[in-house]
């Protein structure tokens, strides 16, 4: 009779939690139960994600990122088997989840020995994509490098991205020597580099052979930091039909660059600072953009009437804008966007009865501590004068210090014009690190008196594009003006005042930027340089 009391009494008990509770507790607690008894006959059956179809999860665990697939896959059977065939691996610091702030010998250490169990456990599986960065190692073994290029390079691969680190001095025999990384292209002989759609090497080796075969279908080929000789590469090129995109940056035992005219679908050459080269001569007919970086030598496209984008960034040979104006139309004769860079330019712009027909944008940037005050900034003309169908014009100056004849210093205030100039399809014009040079100011009110479409000037009496405003309200340091620039701003924006602003025509908009009044202040002595 007590034992059936006691259960009566609990049952009672049971029933006041249970309403206490309300009813969602008892269907939580319901299908936590069902949950757990789920989980479990998907453990013992290799199942997850009930209803999915495989390809399905598939997809799913290979938009994870290599972190997240990896722990998917302790969890699950399914994903452990996406893991073990993931098509896309990518192996960092970031991606591996490795301590930055380690020593670089422990960093190696646990990079290395992570990635090799990964690629041992993928050996006869092979992947798509493979993107190893080694940058941060030191002392790197390079029979790991060997060991999985090896699994990796195999019928199926589509992209290839090595990123070693800087080179090291070793001694055999007291005698030192660079140790760089050779690049095993006999992994690309035989059919194996037949699918290989993008290659990306930096800091290596790279020595083609003459049996290398056809990389039918590699569309992108990057190098930075990597040996190889013109011979070479001339090689390699021979043997990539369908190359789209090269770019080559830092290559220094490169002399001559000879791009063959096999070479129908590239559309885009990148050659930055290979110091020793002396010659770009390029046959694909089809080329559309170039980008050059470096010294000037022979530049020949083959007359290429394809090329719409031309960028050429010269900061250690002088009056890159003179040559570009002499030259470029030889080089370039449709061009549609030019962008020009030069360090130090000591020679004005000539004026040249050849046309740039195409040329819509014009962008030119002085930039540096070397001008000569004597450079006339209303040469420039001559490029809008050759370009009947320029819309935007941007001219980036940059110098630590002003060194033309300032227009508030001058006892005459005659401006000098050029005659019979017109610019009638130019829109825009953008002048950064405006200043009160003489020239100029000729140079602005040439443009305002003679573009009847222009929409919009803006002059930026700053050396920084923006102000840039941290949480405290300030100006980032590495922005802030020194007292010279900031002087010569004032003096810049007295100039427009005086010169500029009365030649605006009603529709035309005004931009003028001027430093941040929040950080920097300039004395009123300014003024007085003005009103000489």
């Amino acid at each position: 009779m007590r034992l059936l009391m006691s259960k009566k009494r609990h049952r009672l008990r049971c029933r006041r939690r249970i309403r206490d509770r309300g009813p969602v507790a008892l269907v939580a607690k319901r299908n936590s139960l069902r949950c757990q008894q789920d989980d479990d006959y998907h453990v013992d059956r290799g199942i997850s994600c009930p209803g999915l179809p495989e390809d399905i999860l598939r997809h799913i665990h290979a938009k994870m990122t290599l972190r997240d697939a990896a722990r998917a896959a302790c969890a699950s059977r399914t994903f452990r088997h996406n893991w073990i065939c993931r098509p896309h691996l990518a192996f960092s610091l970031g991606t591996l989840g490795l301590n930055r702030n380690a020593s670089r010998d422990v960093i190696t250490r646990d990079l290395i020995s992570k990635i090799d169990l990964i690629m041992q456990n993928r050996s006869g599986i092979g992947v798509k994509t493979l993107d190893i960065d080694l940058y941060s190692c030191d002392n790197i073994d390079f029979a790991y490098l060997d060991s999985w290029l090896r699994i990796a390079v195999t019928p199926g691969i589509e992209e290839l991205i090595l990123t070693l680190p800087l080179p090291t001095i070793v001694f055999e025999n007291a005698v030192p020597i660079i140790s760089v990384y050779n690049f095993p292209c006999s992994l690309l002989s035989n059919g194996s580099g037949n699918s290989i759609q993008y290659l990306d090497l930096c800091y290596c080796t790279l020595r083609p052979m003459a049996d290398l075969g056809c990389l039918r279908s590699l569309t992108r080929l990057h190098m930075s930091c990597t040996r190889i000789t013109g011979d070479e590469l001339w090689c390699l090129l021979s043997n990539s039909p369908a190359l789209v995109c090269l770019k080559l940056l830092h290559c220094e035992e490169i002399f001559s660059l000879k791009i063959p005219s096999l070479l129908q679908r590239l559309r885009f050459l990148e050659v930055a600072y290979c110091d020793r080269l002396q010659v770009v001569e390029s046959n694909a007919p089809n080329l559309t953009t170039f980008y050059f970086a470096g010294f000037v030598g022979q530049i020949s496209l083959g007359g290429s009437l394809q090329v719409k984008t031309l960028r050429m960034i010269c900061f250690h040979q002088t009056n890159i804008v003179c040559y570009a104006r002499q030259n470029l139309l030889a080089i370039a004769p449709n061009v549609e966007t030019l962008t020009i860079s030069s360090l130090n330019e000591m020679v004005n712009t000539p004026m040249l009865s050849s046309k740039f027909l195409h040329l819509k944008l014009l962008q030119i940037s002085l930039v540096g501590m070397a001008f000569s005050g004597a450079y006339d900034y209303l040469s420039l003309v001559s490029f809008l004068d050759a370009s009947p169908c320029l819309e935007t014009f941007v001219l980036a100056i940059s110098q630590h210090r002003m060194q033309h004849a300032s227009i508030l210093g001058e006892p005459s205030h005659d401006l000098r014009q050029i005659p019979e100039q017109r610019h009638d399809k130019l829109k825009s014009v953008t002048i950064t690190g405006f200043c009160s040079a003489k020239s100029l100011v000729e140079l602005t009110c040439h443009i305002l008196e003679n573009t009847t479409s222009l929409d919009c000037l803006t002059l930026d009496t700053t050396c920084h594009p923006s102000c840039s405003v941290t949480k405290s309200d300030k100006c980032h340091p590495l922005i802030l003006m020194d007292g010279d620039s900031l002087v010569e701003a004032q003096k810049a924006l007295l100039a427009i005042r005086k010169y500029i602003v009365g030649k605006v025509p009603p529709m035309v908009k005004l931009n003028i930027l001027e430093p941040c009044s929040r950080c920097h202040a300039v004395e009123s002595l300014v003024s007085t340089a003005g009103s000489s």
